[in-house]
């Protein structure tokens, strides 16, 4: 079998435009965060770009024949994203694999990690030996973020697990709980529990160099946020917990999903861009 420094990119300059990576096909398998939510689409009202979308189009540079499929879907636990994902991805027969799932399964009380990764790491273990490169995210550090910190210790331990299954199956981990950068608000959408397209674009420059891609993406300055008097955060943690948390709370405790109803946004492997590329693929800035 062949390891991770076999199968990653030595980031040498001898592709058609200074880039070169060894994979021709890759499909991302996930909940929202894999989907995109967060960062909407201008080009197409309704749809959302995400980090998996910025890693293809980065990836497709000098690689005509490289296509990407999307098979995450919103509010997706677990069991589901393995058994709806799973096989439809092995069957587009992907060199490049990237899987985020659990991180719904913490937020529900009883949940357990390492139960939880018990069942990843078989599917992960499928995924590689298929001949995939696998790569795996695990849990950002949500110490100082609101609803999220709760569950900070359950996602460390799932964390620890993550990267056990890793070196178990050759896999790579884009570590988003060393990525520091995510501590800072504007990486976060306004419900607080999705990532903004900075945020988005800060975690797929993470990925990029976890598989070691040469990639055209550079960090983004934004100006500070502007100070907030203490009456008007109060005000809009009330807007907040209106408009978001009071909803979710409820879909739980309906037993609902926010992805009830939704298909996978790109569910075959097709070019990132160019006329065969489905709606919403079309090129966009990085930024």
């Amino acid at each position: 079998m062949s390891t991770i420094s076999d199968r990653l990119s030595p980031g040498v300059e001898d592709g058609p435009d200074g880039y070169h990576h060894p994979w021709h096909r890759y499909v991302a398998l996930g909940d929202s965060f894999t989907e995109g939510i967060g960062d909407p689409d201008q080009n197409n009202p309704g749809r959302h770009r995400g980090w998996a979308d910025r890693l293809a189009e980065e990836l497709s540079h000098g690689a005509p024949d490289f296509a990407y499929a999307n098979l995450a879907i919103r509010g997706r636990l677990l069991g589901r994203i393995l058994d709806e994902q799973l096989e439809p991805a092995l069957e587009l027969r992907p060199d490049l694999v990237s899987l985020s799932a659990g991180g719904n399964d913490l937020l529900r009380p009883g949940s357990d990690p390492d139960a939880l990764a018990l069942r990843l790491d078989g599917a992960v273990g499928r995924l590689a030996d298929s001949g995939a490169t696998v790569l795996l995210f695990n849990g950002p550090d949500i110490g100082s973020t609101p609803v999220l910190s709760a569950i900070r210790g359950k996602v460390a331990i799932y964390n620890e697990n993550l990267r056990v299954i890793a070196a178990r199956h050759d896999a790579v981990i884009a570590d988003m709980w060393a990525l520091r950068k995510l501590s800072d608000p504007r990486m976060w959408d306004s419900d607080r529990l999705h990532f903004s397209p900075l945020g988005h674009h800060t975690i797929a420059i993470m990925a990029l160099e976890a598989l070691n891609v040469r990639h055209s993406l550079e960090p983004m300055e934004p100006r500070p946020m502007p100070a907030r008097s203490w009456r008007a955060a109060r005000s809009e943690d009330l807007v907040w917990a209106r408009e978001y948390f009071v909803p979710w709370v409820v879909r739980r405790l309906r037993h609902k999903s926010s992805g009830d109803g939704i298909l996978a946004k790109r569910p075959t492997a097709q070019p990132v861009f160019g006329a065969g590329a489905p709606l919403g693929s079309g090129e966009a800035s990085a930024s």
